[in-house]
């Protein structure tokens, strides 16, 4: 039974690699969009099942489009809004796969030091501004960032962004409703009372959902843009990545993925000469 059971698993395997052999080129590419547009659903699939959990009395709102004119397309997509009577909860998902590094206070954190992606928590510092300005401005101390991750990710940050204290939180798809819970708890606890009125929660839920923006067009047009900005930001990346921030010298991509999946080399590149000086010698000054 065992030799058969491993007969067909080659059989399967060989299957596959042969399939993803002829697929090239752009096709390749369209492959991978759809692997990755699959693998969304699901995350937004497990989402969607953390919010169904919510207490009665919560309000939430997904995939909202609003204005926004600091951004390059003029709008922000906001993945989900909860809305409690002890906060405004701004979620940010991603579906990366792998290992994540960064910190609270990086511009640039990396997926298995291989690529680098905006810190998420610069993003949804955006969307909250975007929704404070359909608000108003007693509820603005009333928001709490949190961006997730699936857990097909190992999530490497600073443990700050995981202290429930905390009002920007990192957490994983299946932890949604369980932090939401504990960061009510935490704020019940601080203030004492509700925040936010019942009757004032149903309108905060009217005023995003009448912003909401589902003009088909305008969306296809603002993920194109931000397309557009992602490729070339990588291409600037691969680039900047590509030379020792020292020396300014060719590194090879094994001595660049080695560096930026090291902590201590705090998302830059070095050269094997400087490691080595940098090893030795903890004044270095580091180039910027």
């Amino acid at each position: 039974m065992t030799i058969f059971k491993k007969f067909f698993k080659n059989r399967n395997k060989e299957k596959f690699e042969q399939q993803t052999k002829n697929i090239k080129g752009k096709n390749f590419k369209k492959y991978n969009e759809k692997v990755a547009s699959r693998k969304g659903e699901l995350g937004e699939y497990k989402i969607d099942i953390q919010l169904d959990q919510l207490p009665k009395g919560y309000k939430y709102l997904s995939d909202i489009m609003v204005e926004n004119p600091k951004s390059k397309s003029g709008y922000s997509q906001i993945d989900h809004v909860v809305i409690n009577p002890f906060g405004i909860f701004v979620v940010e998902t991603k579906n990366y796969q792998g290992t994540i590094y960064g910190g609270k206070n990086r511009k640039q954190w990396s997926v298995n030091g291989k690529f680098n992606m905006m810190n998420p928590f610069n993003q949804n510092h955006g969307h909250i501004e975007a929704l404070k300005s359909l608000l108003d401005h007693k509820y603005k101390d009333f928001f709490i960032s949190m961006v997730s991750f699936t857990k097909r990710c190992t999530i490497k940050v600073d443990l700050e962004l995981r202290k429930i204290q905390s009002d920007q939180l990192i957490i994983y798809d299946v932890e949604l409703s369980e932090y939401i819970h504990r960061k009510t708890l935490d704020l019940k606890r601080k203030y004492g009372k509700e925040l936010i009125t019942q009757e004032e929660i149903n309108k905060i839920y009217d005023t995003v959902a009448k912003a909401n923006i589902t003009d088909e067009t305008i969306r296809q047009r603002h993920i194109e843009l931000l397309k557009q900005k992602n490729d070339s930001k990588t291409e600037a990346d691969q680039e900047k990545n590509d030379v020792c921030v020292i020396c300014k010298r060719p590194v090879s991509e094994k001595v660049k993925n080695f560096c930026l999946s090291n902590k201590k080399y705090k998302g830059k590149v070095y050269c094997f000469e400087h490691q080595k000086i940098l090893k030795g010698n903890k004044y270095l000054t580091i180039a910027n």
